[in-house]
């Protein structure tokens, strides 16, 4: 097993609490945490391991550090961190809010909270990879809404008018949220959601409009226009980062649902669905360019008696196992499905679907025949055998037919081989 390179620091005095809270952030999270019960131990994991911390997770109050000591420690690291607290006022909640990097505080009277700090920490872990594009004319409020996003660790791009911002999302086509004003020059607001809606649906990209509300129909208009959200200046710090994460998060589970339509849920491989969908494409594209397309089907030998043996577990073990070493040795261009029971579809292209697929195939079936699957004490050994062509016929569909009769001849003339047609 591969040891975690990145951690969540949690500093918490009660040795329950802090159990519980590790494992709920463990199951939720899917994040390892190091634990520390007081400033000291706090000291010594950040001196052995603090540039594999990326979040910290603080009790406010520690035996040896009753006023919060333990969050300058902290703060010296830049990581961002979440308070925990048994209090809290006004005073208190501005104090906490008002230090650097404090993304969020958190009253240890619920256990429920447990759930929410373990969704804070999957979040600010995943926002890494998330793209934000702020648009508005006012530099000083660009870089404090730089500052709140950063905080949360989000990726930041910046534009002083619609016309800017059109150019960016034209440029970065994986910004997933935008943030604008309405009053800008050259290009506002309104017209600036109109132009990105003609590309980006609500499922793409998501816009809130952050703007005053001088004049009370400003929010109709830009939700009108197609934005997603609106926030009215000047905004609660605890509300703007609400309302960012409840639209990074819908998009999020918009894109789970997507993905887990053409999905096998036993392999994680793309299923038929998308061969049809996105290989025909893929098919179209290279007839029309005359470019190399390979249709190769692999099948598992003897997969019936693996299954009889060992059972049913077994055999969707090997299955996994075959379909992560497929998937490991291609190229990301290529497109691998499971088309049914023990049987893989793989569409190759380029020059390995040309002058090189004999040995491009060879190395897949080597690949196979090399895996060992652990059952108890013994070990299963796999082959597969490969039918493959080239022959771009009428449709993908007639090229599977041709790469399904080449291996039904590889199984017919001795399986754990490759026959091309």
């Amino acid at each position: 097993m591969s040891t975690p390179t990145e951690w969540a620091l949690l500093v918490e005095d009660s040795r329950s609490l802090r159990q519980y809270l590790a494992d709920t952030i463990h199951e939720h999270a899917n994040i390892a945490v190091a634990s520390a019960a007081s400033l000291a131990e706090a000291r010594e994991l950040i001196a052995q391991r603090g540039e594999q911390f990326f979040v910290g997770i603080l009790d406010l109050n520690l035996p040896d550090a009753p006023d919060g000591e333990i969050l300058d420690l902290v703060l010296a690291t830049g990581m961002p961190i979440i308070v925990m607290t048994g209090y809290l006022d006004d005073g208190l909640r501005d104090r906490i809010l008002a230090k650097p990097n404090v993304i969020d505080y958190v009253l240890k009277t619920n256990a429920s909270e447990a759930t929410y700090v373990a969704g804070l920490v999957r979040r600010i872990h995943r926002n890494r990879q998330i793209k934000v594009l702020i648009v508005d004319d006012s530099t000083s409020f660009r870089v404090y809404l730089r500052e709140l996003l950063r905080t949360h660790r989000y990726q930041v791009l910046e534009a002083a008018n619609g016309q800017e911002a059109l150019a960016l999302l034209q440029k970065h086509l994986d910004i997933r949220l935008m943030l604008t004003d309405f009053h800008m020059p050259k290009m506002d607001g309104q017209d600036l959601i109109k132009q990105a809606r003609r590309q980006f649906d609500r499922n793409q990209l998501a816009i809130i409009g952050v703007s005053d509300q001088s004049a009370p129909i400003t929010s109709a208009k830009l939700l009108k226009a197609g934005a997603n959200d609106f926030i009215a200046k000047p905004f609660l710090i605890e509300e703007f980062y609400c309302r960012v994460s409840q639209n990074v998060e819908t998009l999020e589970s918009i894109d789970f649902m997507r993905d887990s339509a053409v999905r096998d849920f036993l392999t994680q491989l793309y299923n038929r669905r998308y061969l049809f969908d996105v290989g025909t494409r893929n098919y179209e594209r290279a007839k029309q360019d005359d470019s190399g397309l390979a249709t190769v089907m692999i099948d598992i030998d003897h997969f019936k008696h693996i299954n009889d043996s060992h059972g049913h577990f077994v055999g969707d073990r090997v299955l996994q196992r075959v379909a992560s070493a497929i998937n490991a040795g291609i190229h990301p261009h290529d497109i691998l499905v499971r088309h049914g029971g023990e049987e893989f579809c793989l569409l190759l292209h380029d020059e390995r679907a040309t002058d090189h697929l004999t040995q491009e195939l060879e190395r897949i079936r080597a690949l196979i025949a090399t895996l060992e699957i652990p059952n108890g004490h013994d070990v299963i050994e796999v082959t597969a055998s490969l039918g493959a062509t080239v022959n771009k016929t009428h449709s993908l569909a007639g090229m599977i037919d041709i790469a399904d009769a080449a291996l039904y001849l590889a199984k017919t003339q001795g399986r754990n081989r490759v026959q091309i047609s």
